[in-house]
């Protein structure tokens, strides 16, 4: 049995979409009290210098990234759980319902994702290929200095499919299934992934606990923003689309990341994936998607659209979904 029922934890999710589109998370309040992933990056680097020790084997620290990831989802999901109780016994329904949208929507990344790939084409059109490569270091972990103006028009529309996916169809997924608690579980767990789910000599035994269960709690919300970006396309390219989905998206190296990718590259007719440079090792994935290599500006303004269509189609979804709850209920 879910903790809160549908009637509340949809219009958690609609209200938390539409309330971080419109404001972004704003700057004085991080200036003031910083932002949540802060907070639960703060406690993964206490846990993992704990729990991860060098002259433990792979086994031990396995069980011992298991642990932490347990302690990392457990502790602000019980802490959400507790403080919503609470409130619940003082706070009328309908209050403690915009509580809940107000603070998921800090955990929502629609605006900043917007923001970060459009500084890359504002850069890009008024400084050129040396400010598009700066701008788009700040949102891919690829080095940049390398890169062709094709090279960061696909670095940032990469990581705009992705990013859709993991920084917003998931976290709204989590929060319309669970309320607030399935948003605050969602962000530990991605944090996690994103700091210690690496395959490298320190991470690569006890991150894999976070890492797997990010493959696994990402794998409905990849799916869903592939749908919403073929949805923001016209209906002839629906057939398109879907069916280079299923041939492509397996081959990207994540799980997940291919659907939303292959979804965008094939609308926007730009091919995703090629060899790339991470820190000095060149990478060489396969092509997804249909249509060209070659990347411009105007692809990258393109994406920006679909990418907007994308949102209002999710935001929209919700916003059915919950008055359809709410009516029944």
């Amino acid at each position: 049995m879910l903790l809160y029922p549908f009637s509340v934890t949809l219009p958690v999710a609609a209200m938390a979409a539409g309330l971080e589109a419109l404001c972004g998370y704003p700057a004085p309040l991080f200036a003031a009290i910083s932002h949540p992933v802060v907070w639960i990056g703060f406690l993964i680097n206490r846990l993992e210098q704990t729990f991860n020790r060098p002259e433990w084997s792979d086994t031990a620290r396995r069980v011992s990234g298991l642990f932490t990831l347990l302690l990392l989802a457990g502790i602000p999901v019980g802490l959400t759980v507790f403080i919503l109780h609470i409130g619940y016994m003082f706070l009328p329904p309908a209050f403690m319902l915009c509580i809940q949208a107000v603070a998921a929507c800090t955990l929502v990344a629609q605006k900043s994702l917007w923001v970060h790939v459009k500084a890359v084409a504002t850069a890009l059109q008024q400084t050129g290929l040396k400010g598009g490569r700066k701008a788009v270091s700040q949102i891919v972990g690829r080095d940049t200095s390398v890169l062709d103006e094709t090279g960061v028009v696909r670095a940032a529309l990469e990581s705009l499919a992705e990013n859709f996916s993991d920084g917003i169809v998931a976290p709204l997924f989590w929060t319309a299934l669970l309320g607030l608690p399935g948003t605050v579980f969602y962000k530990a767990v991605n944090t996690a992934d994103s700091m210690i789910g690496h395959l490298n000599p320190r991470y690569a035994a006890f991150g894999m606990a976070a890492a797997k269960m990010d493959d696994l709690i990402n794998l409905p919300a990849s799916r869903l923003a592939a749908v919403c970006i073929l949805l923001s396309t016209p209906p002839t390219q629906w057939r398109t689309i879907w069916s280079t989905i299923w041939r492509d998206a397996k081959r990207h190296r994540s799980p997940n990341a291919g659907w939303p990718e292959t979804a965008l590259s094939t609308a926007l007719g730009v091919k995703f994936g090629g060899p790339r440079n991470y820190a000095g090792t060149v990478v060489d994935d396969g092509w997804i998607g249909e249509g060209t290599t070659t990347a411009t500006l105007h692809d990258l303004e393109r994406g920006l659209t679909l990418y907007r269509r994308a949102c209002g189609i999710l935001i929209g979804g919700l916003l059915l979904a919950a008055i359809g709850c709410m009516i029944k209920a």
